[in-house]
């Protein structure tokens, strides 16, 4: 490890501990306790990462071969058309736009397109609402946009209705030509999307076979919208690729970073903290809280744990976003009940600075803030809340990235997606299967028809009758 270098993003866990000003926190020996169990977990991670079960660490390794193939074709593609569409749900979503969003201009759709560097404007279908869905195709012109379908299985019920309206879209407006205008990122070797692709000739990429949506943003699922979109895919890689090392090798709670945020959502969790809050602050990351509540809620609220004995566990990730949140949650994490934990993440510096303007006219109780800049106010209410957390003894922990580039996001994905398999070790559960998501989908294939789910539909309809005797209408 001589020469790695250390992840840049750093960790505060102090409101986490106990001291003079919170009583309640935790005691080295708390953590140090959990030493035999994280030595154990680590070295099970590693053999699953090795047999494949843990694909999302093993993978980084083989994209980075992939990437030139991928910046390739978004090169080629991004000056040919105006618009870039990703047609996807969960995490084949949210992956993809959290990146944008941190890395990008906040307002890119609205840049002209010498100020995107003439890349297209980019857009993300993530649910089936009709309105929503008709008003973009509505808005944009088939003939100029290119269609990301991502579904791994092709059985995706929402994407897959899309795909079937956007592809007849496109064969009305473009022709022959349509299949110029769609990207399909799926399986390799099966699924309903590979066919109609080979059929249709689609470009495609693959989404590795033991990856699931939500750990699946450093794959063609979220590299491809980036590298179309201009942002550098190799030094976030080379993020995400250092801190897996670190975490990888790094021995004892106190060193390895997932172990130590691990440890300490797991004492939470023993000590009543349901709920577990991530509050960036930076507008930038406001996203990437959406995309931390799938990976925390999907991984580990399990019913079931390794044996097959009923547990019925796991913390509600809750997504905020300073400072807006502390006009309208903060309260309640100060004085409701004392039932979460909050993680805060922090941006030592912003790529841009705004000054205020000093104005001696103003009433003295604005005028301190002329002279100053937003992001001095920024730090500044973010250290106010954590000190008035610390004086309700409500434990907290900061994240903190020196800056907003692709480097240290690549950082913080695999940070959460490792901390993410520890607390699922810990817990003794499956952090990487999602089997209570299975059901709905089932539901949905029954009552839209498909064959072989005619019981499951009969099943649904008779509930369906007894639920709607308690129903009120106003």
């Amino acid at each position: 490890m001589e020469n790695q270098k250390k992840p840049g993003i750093r960790m505060d866990y102090t409101g986490m501990m106990s001291g003079s000003q919170n009583p309640k926190g935790f005691k080295k020996e708390e953590l140090l306790g959990l030493q035999n169990a994280m030595d154990q977990a680590q070295a099970t991670l590693a053999n699953r990462r090795e047999n494949g079960e843990i694909d999302f660490s093993k993978l980084l390794v083989s994209m980075k071969t992939q990437l030139s193939e991928i910046i390739e074709y978004a090169d080629s593609v991004a000056p040919k058309f105006e618009n870039f569409v990703v047609l996807g749900i969960g995490g084949s979503a949210l992956g993809p736009l959290a990146i944008h969003q941190a890395l990008n201009h906040y307002y890119y759709n609205d840049l002209a397109p010498e100020q995107r560097g003439h890349r297209p404007r980019f857009y993300v279908l993530d649910n089936i609402d009709p309105v929503r869905v008709h008003e973009l195709l509505q808005m944009l012109d088939p003939s100029k946009t290119l269609f990301n379908v991502i579904s791994k299985s092709g059985n995706t019920s929402e994407t897959m209705a899309q795909f079937l309206i956007v592809r007849d879209n496109l064969q009305q407006v473009c022709g022959d030509n349509y299949a110029e205008h769609i990207v399909i990122t799926t399986d390799k070797e099966k699924g309903n999307l590979l066919p109609i692709a080979l059929k249709e000739g689609y470009q495609r990429f693959v989404i590795p076979a033991g990856i699931g949506g939500r750990f699946s943003e450093l794959t063609p699922v979220g590299l491809l919208a980036a590298a179309i979109c201009g942002i550098d895919i190799n030094q976030l890689l080379e993020g995400a690729l250092g801190m897996d090392q670190w975490i990888r090798e790094a021995k004892g709670v106190f060193s390895n970073p997932a172990q130590l945020r691990a440890a300490l959502a797991h004492l939470s969790w023993q000590k009543g903290k349901n709920i577990s809050v991530f509050m960036p602050y930076a507008d930038g990351l406001k996203t990437m809280a959406d995309w931390y509540a799938q990976l925390w809620a999907e991984s580990l609220g399990k019913g079931y744990d390794r044996q097959g004995r009923a547990v019925h566990i796991g913390q509600t990730p809750v997504k905020a976003l300073g400072v807006t949140d502390q006009h309208s949650q903060v309260q309640l994490y100060a004085e409701g009940p004392d039932d979460k934990v909050i993680t805060f993440v922090a941006v030592e510096k912003f790529k841009e600075t705004q000054g205020i303007p000093i104005d001696l006219e103003l009433p003295e109780d604005i005028q301190f803030l002329g002279g100053r800049t937003l992001e001095e106010l920024l730090f500044a209410e973010q250290k106010a809340t954590e000190y008035a957390l610390t004086l309700a003894g409500r434990q907290h922990q900061k994240i903190i990235l020196p800056t907003l580039d692709a480097y240290h996001i690549g950082q913080l994905l695999l940070l959460l997606e490792w901390e993410t398999a520890y607390m699922g070790e810990l817990l003794n559960i499956n952090a990487f299967d999602q089997p209570g998501v299975e059901e709905g989908k089932n539901g949905t294939y029954a009552l839209m028809g498909r064959k072989g789910y005619e019981q499951k539909k009969q099943d649904i309809e008779e509930y369906g009758k007894i639920r709607h005797t308690l129903s009120l209408d106003i």
